[in-house]
């Protein structure tokens, strides 16, 4: 009775986010009007993911950086000159495919009515999903943006950022510092990283370990995997050992000074945000209810609804 009445008390507090949040958006919008889209999407997520496992980080992140640039309006996804997808954080997104074939499928069965934003949303969800992640119910309704600019892909998160500056990018969007640390986690427990991003803090000007706040026994494999002189765009594993599971390791990683970025790294050395690191990789800790409620906050940035924006036919070009 204690698990049934703490699952339905989550039920409620997450109803109450999307009214808060959501600005329109509700579980089951399309249950009438296009009852099998949560399924088509779902399938096609999961067909293209049996052939290519990369497309189920590809899908959480770009579902990411579409909400913090004007909202979670599937600006992303449309193509052509200085659109986001050029920008520089962006070049490497995957799983655009993945979205213009379900969208192919939703326009054959519920021709304009399920929107390209819609459809990354439940896809991000899916994808956490299918590698090892609790799934959660997503509120839809959203509405497709019509602009989409590089120059506005300015408020990333970076792998350099301290803890101050990842905070103010998410105080901006109303997500708070554990919002933050779960959004992150869940972002960078599945997916890899360029050693580009990660040569500095393993190497400095003589050769030498250059962070000696990382665990040194783990700094060699680091340098294997990403030479010095190297490729920069080789990948190597945001969680070592756990890259394409959706778990608690990347915490555990972190508390032994093995987070990759820097960004990962303050996590762990900033008192702010330690304890709640260390309350998600305790084995009855509860990282997945509080990752459906930070997606859920996060899903519905900047959203639109009613009359704004389009239900686009192609999720690459605007109608």
């Amino acid at each position: 009775m204690g698990l049934v009445r703490s699952f339905a008390l989550f039920l409620v507090f997450l109803s109450c986010l999307i009214a808060v949040y959501g600005q329109g958006t509700r579980i089951g919008f399309y249950s009438t009007t296009c009852p099998n889209a949560e399924t088509i999407v779902r399938t096609t997520v999961a067909s293209h993911f049996s052939s290519d496992p990369k497309v189920a980080p590809g899908l959480l992140r770009m579902h990411n950086h579409d909400c913090f640039v004007q909202g979670c309006d599937g600006s992303v996804l449309l193509s052509g000159p200085n659109s986001e997808r050029t920008a520089g954080a962006n070049v490497n997104l995957h799983g655009f495919e993945v979205i213009d074939d379900a969208k192919r499928q939703l326009e054959a069965a519920c021709p304009g009515v399920v929107s390209c934003a819609d459809i990354l949303a439940l896809a991000a969800r899916d994808s956490v999903a299918l590698t090892n992640g609790q799934s959660w119910q997503v509120p839809t309704g959203r509405r497709d943006g019509r602009v989409s600019l590089a120059s506005n892909v300015n408020n990333l998160p970076s792998p350099s950022d301290s803890l101050a500056i990842q905070q103010r990018k998410f105080a901006a969007f109303r997500l708070n510092t554990r919002d933050l640390v779960t959004l992150v986690g869940g972002g960078h427990t599945i997916g890899t990283a360029a050693c580009g991003f990660i040569t500095n803090r393993i190497f400095n000007s003589s050769g030498n370990t250059a962070d000696p706040t990382m665990d040194q026994t783990f700094v060699p494999q680091l340098q294997r995997l990403c030479p010095q002189n190297g490729d920069g765009s080789a990948r190597v594993d945001l969680d070592t050992g756990s890259g394409n599971t959706f778990d608690t390791s990347y915490f555990i990683n972190l508390s032994r000074n093995r987070g990759i970025l820097q960004s990962d790294h303050v996590l762990w050395t900033s008192p702010a945000t330690r304890s709640i690191v260390q309350e998600f990789m305790a084995p009855r800790g509860n990282f997945n209810v509080q990752f459906a409620r930070s997606m859920v906050k996060m899903s519905n940035i900047g959203v639109k609804t009613g009359t704004n924006g389009e239900i686009r036919r192609v999720c690459s070009a605007v109608n």
